[in-house]
């Protein structure tokens, strides 16, 4: 899919420039989540936050709101794959057991999704696949190889 920017105008700001690119990632993570839940047969209840954007609050609430999901925002999210990493070593050397990893999973904060934000939410991802479909095709001509 090829990004862009719609429904501009000249009251848009550098605020809602990125604004829109948080709730645009949070709509993509909406999307794909149906076929992970399809694909692991079962319902993912809570997500967890990792790596720079984890670092923002507002990103952490952002994404709660659009997936109508619990984010947990992990302690140090920057080094989680090097402490993960770690947490494998160690399980492995047996150094501790694999069921106990989870218990040295440090969370920051849980962001909880705000109802009074489900509809508005739920309207705009109705047209951010809206967009996709009837943009796709144009994308496809003006992306192929000559």
């Amino acid at each position: 899919m090829r990004g862009g920017f719609h429904n501009q105008s000249l009251n848009t700001t550098r605020a809602h420039m990125v604004r829109a690119v948080f709730e645009g990632v949070a709509y993509n993570m909406r999307w794909l989540l149906k076929y992970v839940e399809q694909f692991n047969k079962r319902p993912v209840t809570s997500l967890n936050m990792v790596g720079g954007g984890a670092k923002s609050n507002i990103w952490c609430q952002i994404h709660a709101d659009v997936l109508n999901r619990p984010i947990q925002q992990m302690k140090d999210p920057m080094e989680t794959n090097v402490r993960g990493a770690a947490l494998l070593a160690s399980a492995g050397l047996g150094y501790l057991k694999y069921d106990e990893i989870g218990t040295h999973v440090k969370i920051a904060n849980t962001y909880t999704p705000n109802p009074d934000h489900r509809k508005i939410y739920d309207e705009l991802f109705a047209e951010f696949v809206a967009i996709y479909e009837s943009n796709k095709k144009i994308h496809a001509r003006l992306n192929r190889q000559h």
